[in-house]
């Protein structure tokens, strides 16, 4: 007999786990992003949902998922799969990674999936924000592939990488709020006596996603605004950012509910759907593999 809780996680099921949380939290990302476009005016996410789908639909809360899909499978595989390798490389040496240890290699992780994860993310954004758009102003990308090949041929490649600078910041302290705090806390639940269950994974899952939501938001807002805007609206980072001031402090917190309310199942699905995939589908360690 082996042990579950020993297993490890195999490098790509960051990745999967991301995009199966992703396609149950969707319509809250959506709403998130509307929500952050918006300039003038305050319209309550309650009422933002109603108009959505008395003009078009309930499926039109599920606009972009192929974006969002390849986002994930691009952007959370990469983070995941770095700061797992790192993490299993400490650990294989029979030392558990220091806190600060874990923010590095979280923060270091976040950069490589921000960056990899910018074209389909700004497709995503695009994609998510067109139902609100006037008829003849709509991009009307097909699916994330379609977006991403006429961003190519229409825009030219830089400007699939438009916004990577805050994708890649927002993307640090996301996966430092996510991946670093849930194993911190998770270690301290288990040392404080409860099982590796899902109890356990959910406390430490919602605790994250608190983290994450707080540290990330204001790059979240400049992140969406900035993939979001036509070329040449804004001259530089320092010009969106000043844009963004006119509403005040909060026009940097634009969204923060439902990006809490998004990001906090979003976080705790992923690590459930994670850790269920470590139990039954992960790796022993080396030295806890039992002889035949």
């Amino acid at each position: 007999m082996t042990d579950r809780n020993k297993k490890l996680s195999r490098w790509y099921f960051g990745g999967l786990a991301s995009a199966g949380a992703a396609c149950v939290t969707h319509p809250l990302d959506l709403l998130k992003v509307q929500l952050q476009t918006q300039q003038e005016g305050k319209i309550s996410i309650v009422r933002l949902t109603a108009n959505i789908i008395k003009k078009q639909g309930v499926t039109a809360l599920y606009n972009g998922l192929s974006a969002s899909l390849c986002r994930q499978l691009t952007y959370s595989t990469t983070r995941f799969g770095i700061y797992e390798v790192a993490k299993q490389t400490v650990q294989s040496s029979g030392n558990e990674p220091s806190f600060a240890t874990k923010v590095s290699m979280a923060a270091c992780a976040g950069a490589a999936g921000g960056f990899v994860g910018t074209p389909a993310d700004m497709v995503n954004v695009r994609m998510q924000n067109d139902i609100k758009l006037p008829l003849e102003k709509r991009r009307n990308y097909k699916h994330a592939l379609d977006g991403l090949l006429r961003v190519y041929k229409e825009e030219g490649p830089k400007r699939l990488f438009s916004g990577a600078s805050t994708a890649t910041s927002r993307a640090i302290f996301m996966t430092i709020g996510q991946l670093s705090f849930y194993d911190q806390v998770k270690l301290f639940l288990l040392k404080a006596g409860l099982g590796d269950n899902a109890a356990t994974h959910f406390l430490s899952s919602l605790t994250a996603g608190a983290i994450a939501t707080t540290l990330t938001q204001p790059l979240d807002v400049l992140k969406t605004r900035a993939m979001n805007a036509k070329p040449g609206e804004f001259k530089g980072m320092l010009d969106l950012i000043l844009y963004t001031a006119k509403l005040g402090p909060l026009g940097f917190f634009k969204g923060y509910v439902p990006a809490f309310v998004r990001l906090a199942p979003q976080t705790i699905l992923t690590f459930v759907f994670l850790e269920q995939l470590r139990l039954n589908f992960g790796f022993l360690p080396k030295r806890d593999i039992l002889p035949q």
